[in-house]
């Protein structure tokens, strides 16, 4: 199973019935696709899309119909469309119940760095900063290490994207919590052992006596892949 399968899989498990969530750009996308049966929710694109389903098959895809970085999308039967303003003041307002969003560092307090790489050109700021502001939830979907590097650092080298921690750090080796500001290791995957996540991991974790051991392990050989 690749790592961002595993990922997906394990963040749609934090979905709960009438949810509405915005699935960010990349690896959040494809919690769409493991919806837990019997759980209805409600997925929301910042572009203005409220109801989006599945990535759709090879050869099904509706050319305007798209995600915020402009992949392909689904709608669901009492999908809505809506302007940019409509959509914003939804995140803003703080009506979304849970907001998974892709990071390139989180710090061990839980502050992200996800909008920008000082000295890359990028195509705009995006609506990063909103959704971690303004979500009542944030969970960071994003493999552990890039490039044999920790993405889960004691301090952020790059911009942050808000000055409010997020809640919850899934990725293909653990699942990390940050109570009272505190880096602590919740899950680990099947297989995989503390002391693997502690090697890959820069910052300082806590790691509690009842830890769960429920995730599904991935490949071994995929795990240094960037996100």
């Amino acid at each position: 199973m690749e790592p961002q399968e595993v990922i997906a899989r394990r963040i749609a498990k934090e979905l709960r019935d009438g949810m509405l969530v915005n699935l960010g750009i990349g690896i959040p996308t494809l919690v769409a696709n493991y919806v837990p049966p019997g759980i209805h929710v409600l997925f929301q694109s910042e572009n203005g899309l409220i109801g989006t389903g599945p990535i759709p098959e090879q050869g099904m895809a509706v050319p305007w119909l798209t995600d915020a970085g402009g992949r392909p999308v689904t709608a669901l039967p009492g999908a809505a469309t809506f302007d940019s303003a409509l959509s914003f003041a939804l995140i803003r307002g703080g009506h979304l119940d849970l907001t998974v969003i892709g990071g390139l560092q989180v710090d061990q307090k839980g502050l992200l760095a996800n909008w920008t790489i000082p000295g890359k050109m990028i195509p705009g700021m995006g609506g990063a900063m909103d959704l971690v502001s303004g979500a009542k939830r944030v969970v960071v979907a994003m493999q552990h290490t890039a490039k044999g590097k920790s993405k889960i650092v004691k301090r952020c080298s790059l911009p942050l994207t808000a000055i409010r921690p997020v809640d919850l750090v899934v990725t293909e080796l653990a699942v990390i919590a940050f109570p009272g500001g505190h880096a602590t290791l919740v899950e680990t995957a099947e297989g995989v052992s503390v002391a693997e996540v502690l090697a890959a991991t820069d910052a300082e974790l806590i790691v509690p006596d009842d830890l769960h051991r429920t995730a599904v392990r991935p490949d071994v050989s995929t795990r240094e892949s960037a996100a």
